[in-house]
C-alpha cells in the first residue's frame, strides 16, 4: 500500500509540475499614430509585472541582455533615426558586477517612421531580458506587426 501511495504521489507532482504555469511578467502592447501624411510614431509598451524588471536598449556589454528592436524592411516605410526610451533607472547589480539601466512598472519606447504609402503594417521583434532580485528569465523574442493607418 505504502509502494502505491508513492508512486501515485510521484505522478501527481509530476502532472502538477507540467502543467504549472510559465512566468510571463512582461506584455507588450503597439499603437502608431500618424503625425502628418508622410510621419508617424510607433509606440511599443512594456507592462511589467511588480517586482521585475526590463532592461535598457543602452547597456555596456557583458551584463544582461539589453532591449533590442529589429524592425522588417519594408518599401512603404523607412525609419527615422533610432528608437528611443525615456529616463532609465541606472543602478549596480551584483548578479552583473556592473551599473546597469532597466525599467520597472512600464515602458514607452518610440520609433519615427517615415510613409511612403499611406497604410501599411510595420513589422519586427523584440528581444528582452526580464529580472527581479531572485532570477532571471531567459532572454525572449516577441514579434509583432503595427497597423499604421
Amino acid at each position: 500500500m505504502k509502494k502505491i501511495t508513492l508512486v501515485l504521489s510521484l505522478v501527481l507532482f509530476t502532472l502538477n509540475g507540467a502543467f504549472a504555469q510559465i512566468e510571463k511578467p512582461v506584455t507588450w502592447a503597439y499603437v502608431a499614430k500618424k503625425t502628418s501624411k508622410t510621419e508617424a510614431t510607433l509606440y511599443i509598451k512594456a507592462s511589467i509585472d511588480n517586482k521585475w524588471h526590463i532592461y535598457s536598449q543602452n547597456l555596456k556589454s557583458g551584463g544582461p541582455v539589453k532591449t533590442t528592436f529589429t524592425f522588417s524592411p519594408s518599401k512603404d516605410f523607412t525609419l527615422v533615426g533610432k528608437t528611443t526610451e525615456p529616463k532609465a533607472i541606472v543602478k549596480y547589480e551584483d548578479t552583473f558586477k556592473m551599473n546597469v539601466s532597466y525599467f520597472e512598472d512600464q515602458v514607452i519606447f518610440q520609433q519615427k517612421i517615415k510613409l511612403n504609402k499611406g497604410v501599411t503594417a510595420v513589422k519586427g521583434k523584440v528581444e528582452f531580458m526580464v529580472c527581479n532580485d531572485r532570477q532571471c528569465l531567459p532572454p525572449e523574442e516577441v514579434e509583432f506587426s503595427i497597423p499604421v493607418k
